[in-house]
C-alpha cells in the first residue's frame, strides 16, 4: 500500500488553470486518506520566463538539487505531472533508479506549440511518446484522448477522470450580475490555444464576459471593447461568476479535459461548445449542454437547456472517485 507519494509538477502556483486546481485537489483527496505529499514545483527553484508565455515560469535547475528533493523525500511512489524541465529531470533519476512512475498527459502540448511556432505535429509527438512511455501509466482525462493518443503510437495510456468540487460551484451562488442578458461566460486563460477569439467573434445577444488572464488579454480587450474582461478569479468570487452566468461558452480546440465543463454544469449552468476532446466525453448527447461545429448555434440552443439538470449530472463526478484511479495507475516502489 502507498504511504507517500512524490508529485512532480511544472505547472503550480501562482498559475491559475485546471492542471493546478486538478492536482490541488488530488493532493487534499491523498491526504485526507492519510498518504503523505510531497510537491516537487517551481516554488523550489529560481524560475525563468516561459518563451512566449512570460507568466508561466519554469524552473531554472540543474540535476543535482532536484535528485536531492527526490531523495529526500523518499516515496513509495512517484508520479510527475507535466513535461517541463521538472519533469525531465524526475523522469531521468527514476530511470536511472529503476523507479517506476507515473505520468498525465494534461495538456495538448503539440497543438498548443504549433499554435505559436511552426513545429510540425509529428516532431512533438516523437518527444511525447519517448517522454511518457517510460511510465508505467500515461493518465488522460477522457476516452476520447486515450484514442487519440493510442493513434498516435502511445501504448500505455489509461483514463483518470477528474471531478469537481459541488460545495464551491453551486447554483446558489446565482446573483444578478450588472450587465445586459443573457450573459455568456468564457473562464480559463486568455491566450491564442483557447481559441478565445471565436468567441468573441460570435453575433450574440446579451454580453460576452471573461474571466481569467493570460498573453492575449490585453489585446484582445483592445479589439473587443463591446465584451467584460474581469480578469482571473479564484474561490467564491470565480464560483459566483459560473452560477450567475446563462451560458458557458468553451471555445478550445485543443483541451485535454476542460475543468471548467464540470465547474460550470455543477454551479447549474449549461455549456455551449464544439463537439472535440474534452467536450464530447463531458457534455456527450447529455441534456445539460450543446456541441456543434456552430458555436453560435450551440450557444443560443445551450439557453434552453435546464438549469436543474445541469446540476444533477455534475454530481456523478466526484474527487473521491478520481483519486481511486490516481492511486490505482500509481505504481509503488515499495511493491515492486
Amino acid at each position: 500500500m502507498v504511504k507517500s507519494v512524490l508529485i512532480v509538477t511544472d505547472a503550480w502556483r501562482p498559475q491559475i488553470n485546471g492542471v493546478v486546481r486538478s492536482i490541488e485537489r488530488i493532493v487534499e483527496e491523498l491526504e485526507r486518506r492519510g498518504i503523505a505529499v510531497t510537491m516537487l514545483t517551481p516554488a523550489d527553484f529560481k524560475t525563468f520566463p516561459m518563451p512566449g508565455y512570460g507568466e508561466i515560469r519554469l524552473s531554472r535547475t540543474l540535476m543535482g538539487p532536484v535528485y536531492a528533493r527526490i531523495e529526500a523525500a523518499n516515496p513509495d511512489a512517484i508520479h510527475i505531472a507535466t513535461e517541463g524541465p521538472l519533469g525531465l529531470i524526475a523522469r531521468r533519476w527514476c530511470r536511472r533508479n529503476r523507479f517506476p512512475f507515473s505520468t498525465a498527459y494534461h495538456t495538448q502540448f503539440p497543438e498548443y506549440l504549433r499554435a505559436r511556432l511552426p513545429v510540425p505535429l509529428r516532431v512533438s509527438y516523437r518527444f511525447l511518446r519517448w517522454f511518457h512511455g517510460a511510465a508505467s501509466h500515461c493518465l488522460v482525462g477522457t476516452p476520447h484522448l486515450k484514442q487519440l493518443l493510442e493513434q498516435r503510437g502511445f501504448r500505455n495510456v489509461d483514463i483518470w477522470q477528474k471531478g469537481v468540487d459541488t460545495a464551491l460551484f453551486n447554483p446558489a451562488r446565482r446573483k444578478s450580475l450588472p450587465h445586459a442578458g443573457p450573459v455568456f461566460l468564457y473562464v480559463g486563460r486568455v491566450a491564442v490555444e483557447k481559441n478565445v477569439e471565436a468567441f468573441l467573434d460570435l453575433k450574440l445577444p446579451g454580453t460576452k464576459l471573461i474571466v481569467g488572464g493570460g498573453p492575449a488579454l490585453e489585446k484582445l480587450r483592445a479589439a473587443y471593447p463591446e465584451a467584460v474582461f474581469v480578469g482571473p478569479k479564484e474561490g467564491e468570487e470565480l464560483a459566483g461568476y459560473f452560477a450567475s452566468a446563462d451560458v458557458f461558452v468553451f471555445p478550445s480546440k485543443t483541451d485535454t479535459f476542460g475543468l471548467v465543463l464540470l465547474e460550470s454544469l455543477a454551479s447549474g449552468t449549461p455549456v455551449a461548445a464544439y463537439p472535440v476532446t474534452g467536450p464530447l466525453d463531458v457534455i456527450g448527447d447529455a441534456p445539460v449542454g450543446v456541441l456543434d461545429e456552430d458555436l453560435g448555434r450551440a450557444a443560443t440552443a445551450a439557453l434552453e437547456r435546464p438549469r436543474d439538470g445541469c446540476r444533477s449530472y455534475a454530481e456523478g463526478f466526484s474527487w473521491s472517485a478520481s483519486a481511486d484511479q490516481f492511486l490505482r495507475f500509481l505504481p509503488s516502489a515499495r511493491a515492486s
